[in-house]
């Protein structure tokens, strides 16, 4: 291929944009049209119509084109058709007496199946076993087993050997077959547990029932134990998992004695169950009958209580009065408390129906209230050295659940009868704490003087009355008083927390009513709450051990308040905010006051009260960035900032707001997205000034623009990505030259030709390596798009930039069997081509572009067609290289794009030009992987083109140029 006489296609832009502009189809209105919405119809039968008839109205004309989609539903949509089907069935089926029946016994099955609504004890569990902690020791019996064997006597009975058997099998747990273990830690005694309750489950997997039996006796048992009396709570836990897990395994083993030889329906009735299912239940109930101790026996029958559905229709409900009865014989009122809860656990789960059974159960426990002070429990608590209130608050997650099941679903005057049994025993207020906590919050919010009054009565030394007005405050935070009691709950409620000497207790009262405060009163009100918080927890830095009662006081506050210039003109709120002085803690509340900021602040702000406190807070979250911060929380941070500079607007005060970002990069100066953000936010105030001044700058906004300018030119040095140094480079060369700054966007767009050499072979995405080639290249192209309108400087020579840019493309190290230099030097083409045309593509207003400065001068054409020739240079001299490495896919590519643009940008009339592009084509599919749709698409516009007068030259080039395939 010899060297060939470069020459630029003269171009007339303006023509070639008439020319190919996209022809305008007008679409008649009602036409059918693809992205023309259907309409859908809802077809409905009239009443009083014959039969058959609909009325319906038509979407569009009968002789549209049919839908395909509307067409799969007959023209009426799934949603339609189901109305139309309910609306015909509804009037048939009021009339049937078997719906009413159906109706009524589905309203009878919803009120025996426990709803979402209710709170399960599974969610309860946790919260036990973390609040009722000791660090006593603790003691417990572990079931061991026997060997020895047991003969019965010839003579008896098959009735007495059952009987006797039976009771030597119980009897065999009291006769040496345990061994107790003293010393435990509370974990060691939950691990022991844990032990007890997979014994069960293997023992019962083994066919060893009796031995299952013997396991839930022994543990049953441990239940009569208040020697820590601390813990007792999370042992009724514990133990009571073993139980229900009992409990379980008998009910699975008869359903599936039941299950043969076809499954038994959820709904089954006594008549299908078969015998030996029954006999099988009932030698259970027997051997339970057989225990001698109570509080076992008790436990044992409670736990396999729904198995009563398998002997008797109303066995259940005949059961749970007897076991009722059964609990007042538990001398211990706590034992019998804990007791009376597994119970009404358990008849939630199989009745939840039978409420006279759960009543029951809680007035048996209200007339027990009066052993609490006999003298036996008194003096155990002086033994164990606990005091009354702490004594009192063991009962509350058994009375909690008891009255959590009276009050499912109760009407609101079960309230009213609650109450007026709390002043009957004297407004006892472990119980009163109790009735807040089950009734629904809607009921507690109406009579909330009325509890008052009565907290008001109770006892101080029984149950301290914060926690009774913490009780009030979470039903207040859920449900509103009625709005003329407001003030007046909050003050009786607040004189009562603002005495609590524990910095503890009245933290933890005062985070419930913060969210009262907020919900129904003004900054005033929530100014003088935090104040006193303030009061209380800052002495002895109380603080420090209450941070996340302190966190959710804020989320609280932030919950409520909105409006930014409210919240922070509150006199306390900064100085609350100063009580976080854990870094950890400290960054996590001014990240969720950011989150806050960014989701609801919608206006652009000034407001300097709200711009002191934001940057405040966002350089306590720039602060705590250090070299061990991970890159996530680094982002994390930095999106938070971004998203308040973004809110930051001093409309037409540019200076000021030039001054803002100033502050704000010295203040963000570790986190480079900031840093990021900032720049791009002096660019757009840039371009805002030239829209304000309609492009016509003065000396004051020119000397602005200049400085926005500047504080980019200082500030991209600073970046450790060098992508987003060439990026911004690029972005502020482009607002400068649109602002006029001739040299000051010289300055970037060489800044950016300097760096690349600097630029990685790879670069870390997302924890991966990969070729930052791809990304360089992009670069490049944006940066040749751009020279087009940069006049050359006059100190610098013809096209200095382009020269520049393309000598540090020659020495940059690229990839081994690499083409994107050639692929650049391919890319520079069009631009140089553009370039020596007399008007150019696009330009700048009020820049003078190099073609008014040279004015289409021979020597700066010449100038021009030297490069590109010196260009072609080269890249024929990597295709020669091409085929020697045989790389024929690569060669025949890049042939193909330089066919393409000098078929678009060389000037065809001129032979060797002509010839260089012939033998471009023949290269390009000599090896047949140059893809022959391309080729023929391209084919046909070159002769589409050789149709104009301009271009008749090129029937001669078409002429030559043939398709060739891989043979």
């Amino acid at each position: 291929m010899a060297a060939v006489q470069w020459r630029s296609r003269g171009r007339n832009y303006d023509a070639e944009l008439q020319k190919y502009r996209p022809e305008v189809a007008l679409v008649e209105f009602g036409d059918y049209h693809p992205l023309k919405p259907i309409m859908v119809t809802d077809t409905k039968t009239r009443r009083g119509a014959r039969k058959g008839s609909t009325s319906s109205s038509s979407s569009s004309s009968s002789s549209a084109p049919v839908d395909p989609l509307s067409s799969m539903l007959d023209g009426t949509d799934p949603l339609s058709m189901f109305a139309a089907a309910s609306a015909s069935e509804t009037p048939a089926m009021s009339h049937s007496s078997s719906t009413g029946d159906l109706g009524r016994k589905r309203r009878e099955k919803e009120e025996e199946v426990v709803g979402p609504d209710f709170e399960h004890w599974l969610s309860k569990r946790g919260e036990i076993l973390a609040r009722f902690t000791t660090t006593e020791k603790l003691s417990i019996n572990l079931f061991m087993g026997s060997d020895r064997g047991k003969a019965l006597s010839p003579g008896s009975s098959a009735v007495s050997e059952k009987v006797r058997t039976r009771l030597e099998e119980l009897d065999d747990l009291e006769e040496g077959s345990q061994r107790e273990l003293l010393n435990l830690s509370q974990q060691d005694y939950a691990n022991r547990i844990e032990e007890l309750n997979q014994s069960l489950k293997e023992a019962w997997a083994s066919d060893q029932k009796v031995k299952a039996l013997k396991i839930v006796i022994q543990c049953s048992k441990l239940l009569s134990d208040t020697s820590v009396i601390q813990f007792y709570p999370s042992k009724f836990v514990l133990i009571t998992d073993i139980l229900d897990t009992f409990g379980r395994l008998v009910y699975d083993r008869i359903w599936t004695m039941c299950s043969d030889p076809r499954p038994l329906p959820d709904g089954f009735t006594v008549e299908d169950v078969n015998d030996t299912a029954k006999e099988t239940c009932l030698n259970w109930f027997f051997k339970i009958a057989s225990i001698r101790e109570l509080l076992p026996r008790l436990y044992v029958e409670a736990a396999i209580l729904k198995c009563n559905r398998f002997l008797n229709k109303s066995g259940i409900q005949e059961t749970l009065p007897r076991l009722t009865a059964m609990i007042r014989g538990i001398g211990d009122p706590l034992v019998a408390a804990y007791a009376r809860a597994y119970l009404c656990r358990v008849g939630m789960e199989v009745a939840p129906h039978l409420k006279d059974s759960l009543n029951r159960n809680f007035f048996d426990l209200l007339s027990t209230f009066k052993q609490i002070s006999a003298e036996s429990v008194q003096n155990q608590l002086v033994l164990q050295r606990v005091e009354v209130p702490e004594y009192l608050t063991l009962y509350s997650p058994a009375i909690n659940w008891i009255l959590q099941c009276i009050a499912y679903r109760a009407p609101e005057p079960l309230l009213t009868e609650m109450m007026e049994r709390c002043k009957t025993l004297g407004n006892n207020a472990l119980l009163l704490n109790s009735v807040m906590r089950a009734f629904r919050p809607e009921f507690v919010a109406v009579r909330a003087t009325d509890f008052i009054s009565m907290i008001k009565e109770c006892d101080e030394s029984g149950f301290p009355k914060h926690l009774l007005f913490g009780s009030l405050g979470r039903s207040l935070a859920c449900a509103d008083p009625p709005e003329s009691e407001r003030l007046t709950i909050l003050n009786e409620a607040w004189k009562v927390i603002t005495k609590v000497r524990s910095p503890q207790d009245y933290v933890n009262c005062a985070e419930i009513w913060v969210e009262f405060t907020c919900r129904h009163f003004t900054k005033r009100e929530v100014n003088t709450v935090l104040a006193d918080i303030i009061k209380h927890m800052t002495p002895d830095r109380a603080f420090e051990d209450a941070y996340p009662q302190l966190q959710s006081v804020i989320r609280k506050i932030l919950t409520y308040f909105h409006d930014f210039s409210l919240l922070f003109s509150m006199e306390r709120f900064l100085p609350f905010l100063d009580m976080f002085q854990k870094d950890s803690v400290r960054v996590e509340v001014c990240k969720s006051i950011m989150e806050v900021f960014i989701k609801h602040q919608v206006e652009l702000t000034r407001d300097p009260v709200i711009l002191n406190a934001m940057l405040h807070i966002c350089k306590t979250m720039h602060d705590s960035v250090n070299a061990l911060t991970l890159e996530d929380e680094k982002r994390s941070l930095a999106l938070l900032i971004i998203g308040f500079i973004r809110m930051v607007s001093f409309g037409r005060d540019f200076e000021q707001q030039l001054s803002f970002c100033v502050e704000a990069r010295a203040t963000f100066c570790n986190l480079e997205p900031v840093l990021v953000q900032l720049i791009h936010t002096v660019n757009q105030l840039a371009m805002e000034t030239l829209r304000v001044v309609r492009g016509s700058h003065s000396r004051k906004t020119a000397a602005f623009v200049r400085a926005c300018a500047a504080y980019s030119f200082i500030t991209i040095p600073s970046l450790s990505s060098i992508f987003s140094r060439l990026s911004l480079y690029l972005l502020s060369g482009q607002v400068a030259l649109a602002n006029q700054c001739l040299s000051q966007s010289d300055a970037f767009l060489q800044a950016a030709v300097s760096i690349l050499p600097e630029v990685p072979r790879s670069i870390s995405i997302e924890g991966k390596l990969r070729s930052s080639e791809s990304f360089l290249l992009d670069f490049i192209n944006n940066f040749l798009a751009t020279l087009l309108v940069v006049p050359d400087h006059p100190e610098h020579g013809v096209l200095y930039l382009v020269r520049g840019l393309l000598n540090m493309v020659q020495d940059y190290t690229w990839e081994d069997n690499s083409d994107a230099k050639v692929r650049v030097y391919i890319s520079a083409l069009p631009l140089l081509a553009a370039m020596s045309q007399e008007t150019y593509l696009y330009s700048i207003p009020k820049v003078d572009s190099n073609e008014t400065l040279y004015g289409g001068d021979p020597k700066f054409l010449s100038e021009i067609n030297k490069l590109c020739e010196t260009l072609i240079g080269q890249i024929l001299d990597h295709l020669k290289a091409l085929g020697r490495d045989e790389s024929p896919r690569r060669q025949g590519a890049l042939a193909f794009s330089l066919f393409g643009v000098l078929l678009a940008h060389g000037d065809l009339r001129n032979n060797k030009l002509s010839q260089l592009s012939v033998n471009l084509w023949n290269l390009s599919h000599k090896h047949g992987y140059c893809e022959t749709r391309i080729s023929v698409r391209t084919l046909e516009y070159i002769k589409h083109q050789a149709q104009q007068p301009d271009m008749v030259h090129l029937s001669d080039t078409v002429q030559r140029l043939a398709l060739q395939s891989r043979t």
